[in-house]
């Protein structure tokens, strides 16, 4: 019991109105995150329905929030439902555009309107309607406010595997600092080169950061894959938050090993080939493939450009590489295989 009670929540509900909202943001005692979030993934129709769901009073859902060591308050779930209705009450203080409501389907003669298009009786219904707000104080456990984050949105969520990843970092000590140096890391020139066949709509949920996370699990803990690569990178990013992996993000590797993927093969290192060229998107079993096979082995490699490509081609187009990127390709043994494969073409036994 004593376990149970040590790894407790403390937490506090408050119903704030969507003006205290709006004033607590424009303050800086509530922070939203877009840069880990991405702020408006619903359309103007969901935004506009919720608006006028709000008008109808039907009820909404509580938004959660974790408080920092200064008490400021952070947004970690219902970032939609927020950003949406401080759009419509005041866009300029999220800098985006004023919201002109579209598709409500029940109270059809708003569409088309913006907040300053309602009476003044209304518009003051908006803003002192409240919201259930339930603040995790900073007293909780790491882990616990960690495993809280994942559950709240995992299921039927919105958010992708590597947003997740990138928000519930934050319930960490240190994690803040451990998601900015991926962050940063996706940026870096030679990498957003050499991954440019990511789609775009793959970018925009985070899939170049989870790459960045993926190259050092393919370096560090790849013995520790097991055939779901979710919860692989879920495990790995947790090692190294929890402190049993501190060393395992040396950026120079990954400096050293872009800059050479870049100068050498530009965005063709991690798709598929046809009559020597590259085709089609970044493929992430050729991705880890090029990564595992010869990150650690740059220093050995002496071959010009042309010949670097024509091994790499070689590689992936041998029957054993194929054999291991196909149906079932989720698996210890062909992540080893193809592995393997690179880097044999490039350094024979």
């Amino acid at each position: 019991m004593e376990s149970i009670e040590s790894s407790e929540i403390r937490t506090e509900s408050v119903d704030f109105s969507f003006g205290e909202l709006l004033n607590l943001h424009r303050d800086k005692e509530i922070v939203i995150r877009p840069e880990y979030q991405r702020l408006f993934r619903w359309s103007n129709e969901q935004r506009s329905r919720l608006i006028e769901s709000i008008l109808l009073r039907l009820p909404i859902p509580p938004i959660f929030l974790v408080e920092d060591d200064n008490g400021v308050l952070e947004l970690i779930d219902g970032l939609q439902r927020t950003s949406s209705v401080l759009q419509f009450l005041d866009h300029t203080a999220i800098g985006e555009p004023n919201l002109e409501l579209v598709g409500c389907d029940i109270l059809k003669d708003i569409n088309g309107m913006s907040f300053n298009d309602f009476s003044t009786s209304i518009r003051l219904g908006l803003k002192r309607t409240p919201i259930r707000a339930i603040i995790i104080k900073r007293s909780g456990d790491d882990y616990v406010k960690y495993e809280m984050f994942k559950r709240l949105n995992t299921g039927g969520s919105l958010l992708t595997a590597q947003e997740i990843r990138n928000c519930s970092s934050r319930m960490i000590s240190g994690g803040g600092e451990f998601y900015e140096t991926i962050q940063k890391l996706a940026t870096y020139a030679a990498f957003k080169n050499a991954t440019q066949r990511i789609p775009e709509s793959d970018r925009d949920k985070k899939a170049d950061e989870e790459l960045v996370l993926r190259f050092f699990a393919v370096r560090c803990y790849q013995d520790q894959f097991k055939g779901n690569v979710k919860e692989w990178l879920d495990d790995y990013m947790e090692s190294i938050l929890f402190g049993e992996r501190p060393d395992d993000i040396v950026t120079g590797h990954f400096f050293k090993f872009f800059d050479f993927i870049s100068t050498n093969f530009g965005d063709g290192a991690f798709s598929r080939h046809r009559d020597g060229e590259p085709v089609g998107r970044l493929a992430p079993a050729y991705f880890e493939a090029v990564v595992g096979g010869l990150s650690d082995i740059l220093d050995e490699i002496n071959c010009d450009p042309k010949e670097l490509r024509e091994k790499l081609i070689a590689a992936f187009e041998a029957p054993d590489f194929q054999a291991s990127t196909g149906p079932g390709a989720n698996s210890k043994e062909k992540m080893a295989k193809r592995i393997q494969v690179v880097r044999d073409s490039f350094h024979p036994a």
